[in-house]
């Protein structure tokens, strides 16, 4: 068809050039003069002739080279046809797990120029799941003279499924292969993490979300762990003030996130700040976690951290990781009678191993060995899943004692810090 249009539209081309000749031969105005000696021979013609005869000369040219370029036109389109099917046909086997009949259908369309690399590519996954590493090396290399980019996308997610994310880097940061298309910019992120430069690989958020390179679930995802591991990585407190100041309002009070900043600013004695961090995101958004890391962290500030969480006790009296928590608190307080109280609160609330592995700690303080071991045996079996053994009641000793110790009690009949 587009032969046949074009013969047409060159006999209509023709037909008005002799019209056009006829109305010229008919005119007595003047037109120009043109005079051509080439070889010994004359020629002399007005200009619109001379034109008209340059236009038909070279439509006659381009015609002749058309036809007689027709067979080669044809014989690439046909290759390329060609080409396209077998990549068609190599894409459906590699989906399919016929791994050898798809590479070697991928391998013989990647002789076509235009789908060569994404063909390479696809050829690369078929070798990887044949656990053919010499013919994945072979792809590759064939991919690099193909597209230097897609190579280094392709090659660095093979470094970093093995476990070599310094490889990874070297190929992504590469100058000839910038700048980086979404896919790259996602794996250089995942390179960064892994070599523990989480701070740096944070700063790419903002290019994986203009350029919409995740998913939303899997960026939020993305920007908890990096966020995350950015402030666990962090080398002093200025750092780790700064990251932190970085973050937007939503991840300071995302409980992993909250919880990585509050154990590494007490790890570098930064008391406040970490106690801090928690009380503000547990006003905002509470969270059994973070409930239990406040009890946890290695600070003092024993009075003031119990008497936040006494607070707490007023919203959440059922809280099992609250009630563990004040029941940590009390035990280093020295008040192992209202730290009792607390953990078996806790545990009649649920709160399993951690409340059972308190009271271990705390009879063995105590010097209730035989009480001591009865909790370790409990939180082996909350744990497993299977009902803790009750305590044995305690002597007479224990319970005159425990009457001399009088405490101010809240609303819930549970111990109170005395002002």
């Amino acid at each position: 068809m587009k032969v046949f249009r074009t013969v047409v539209v060159l006999l209509v081309l023709l037909l008005a050039g002799v019209l056009a000749s006829q109305w010229m031969a008919t005119t007595d105005r003047d037109l120009g003069e043109v005079f051509i000696r080439f070889a010994g021979y004359d020629l002399q013609t007005n200009v619109p002739r001379a034109l008209l005869a340059l236009l038909l000369i070279t439509a006659a040219a381009w015609l002749s080279w058309h036809l007689l370029s027709l067979p080669f036109r044809a014989w690439g389109r046909h290759r390329r046809k060609q080409a396209r099917a077998r990549l068609i046909d190599g894409l459906d086997a590699l989906h399919a797990g016929h791994w050898q009949k798809a590479e070697k259908l991928l391998e013989r369309a990647a002789d076509d120029t235009e789908v060569g690399a994404i063909a390479r590519v696809a050829a690369v996954r078929a070798a990887q799941a044949r656990g053919d590493d010499a013919a994945v090396q072979r792809h590759l290399n064939a991919l690099r003279e193909r597209s230097v980019q897609a190579h280094a996308i392709t090659a660095a997610q093979i470094a970093l499924d093995g476990g070599q994310p310094q490889e990874a880097l070297a190929l992504l940061d590469a100058v000839d292969v910038q700048p980086l298309p979404p896919r790259g910019l996602a794996l250089r992120a995942d390179a960064l993490a892994a070599t523990a430069r989480a701070g740096e690989a944070y700063g790419l958020l903002g290019a994986l979300k203009q350029q919409q390179a995740l998913a939303p679930s899997a960026f939020d995802a993305l920007e908890i762990c990096l966020a995350t591991q950015s402030l666990r990585e962090a080398a002093d407190p200025n750092v780790l003030a700064e990251r932190w100041e970085a973050l937007t309002k939503p991840l300071r009070v995302q409980a992993t996130v909250v919880a990585a900043y509050a154990e590494r600013a007490a790890a570098l004695r930064w008391e406040d700040a970490a106690t801090r961090s928690i009380e503000q995101a547990l006003e905002s958004r509470w969270d059994e976690s973070l409930v239990a890391l406040y009890g946890r962290l290695p600070v003092g500030k024993l009075d003031s951290r119990r008497a936040s969480a006494q607070h707490w006790l007023h919203a959440h009296p059922a809280s099992p990781a609250l009630l563990v928590t004040l029941g940590r608190l009390a035990r280093q307080q020295g008040q192992w009678t209202a730290a009792q109280e607390f953990l078996h609160r806790a545990v009649a609330q649920g709160a399993g191993a951690d409340a059972w592995e308190e009271l271990a700690t705390g009879f063995n303080e105590a010097g209730d060995t035989v009480s001591a071991q009865q909790c370790r045996a409990n939180v082996v079996k909350a744990a497993r899943g299977e009902a803790p053994v009750r305590l044995p009641v305690r002597d007479m000793r224990q319970e005159i004692h425990d009457a001399a110790v009088v405490e101010e009690r809240d609303a819930h009949g549970l111990p109170r810090l005395k002002e």
